[in-house]
């Protein structure tokens, strides 16, 4: 069985999207895409993937624009509780609990990973429930002051892997688990 991964981009100051849910930020920045952790080398052992409505009303804005095809040849899970219209072959929309939505995906994976596309609560979800492995994060050299937070939890992890790739500082971390007590500045 497969890992279950948090594979995302982060401003330097914690956020994933803006507070009007934009990536701009993150498409004008310089990256190696043969580089460090890069997004290829990821997919290619990625069995099934999990996203948040957001995360998924993003892609489908994205590709409207781009005139873009769904990407992903794998199968989907979105967790939602409205009513979403599919954009690609293989989306499961849910609104049931990631436990027993991972199991599914595992099956549906085989013995490739998971991969949780976004967004950060969604990620937060599979660590409560003690089934997210990893983070992998690609730091950006911008910060946006407020929006979409890359992992909104107290969790301890444990760095295993740092790179550089152009612009971005690069960083695969161990999910260790919830931070007990309280901390500084807290």
């Amino acid at each position: 069985m497969g890992r279950t991964t948090y594979y995302t981009a982060t401003t330097l100051d914690g956020f994933i999207a803006d507070e009007h849910d934009s990536l701009d930020w993150l498409f004008v920045q310089d990256q190696d895409e043969a580089g460090a952790l890069n997004y290829d080398g990821f997919i290619k052992d990625i069995g099934a993937i999990a996203m948040g409505s957001t995360t998924y009303e993003w892609v489908a804005a994205h590709n409207a624009r781009t005139g873009d095809a769904w990407a992903y040849d794998m199968p989907a899970w979105v967790f939602t509780h409205r009513e979403l219209e599919p954009i690609g072959d293989g989306i499961t929309f849910t609104s049931a609990p990631v436990v027993d939505v991972h199991a599914e995906m595992t099956a549906a994976a085989g013995d490739k990973g998971l991969w949780v596309v976004g967004g950060g609560d969604l990620a937060g979800q599979f660590a409560d429930a003690g089934l997210l492995d990893e983070i992998v994060t690609y730091i950006a050299p911008v910060t946006l002051g407020k929006g979409r937070q890359i992992f909104p939890r107290r969790y301890d992890l444990r760095l295993v892997e740092l790179a550089q790739n152009k612009a971005f500082a690069c960083a695969r971390y161990e999910v260790v688990g919830p931070r007990g007590g309280p901390t500084l500045g807290a």
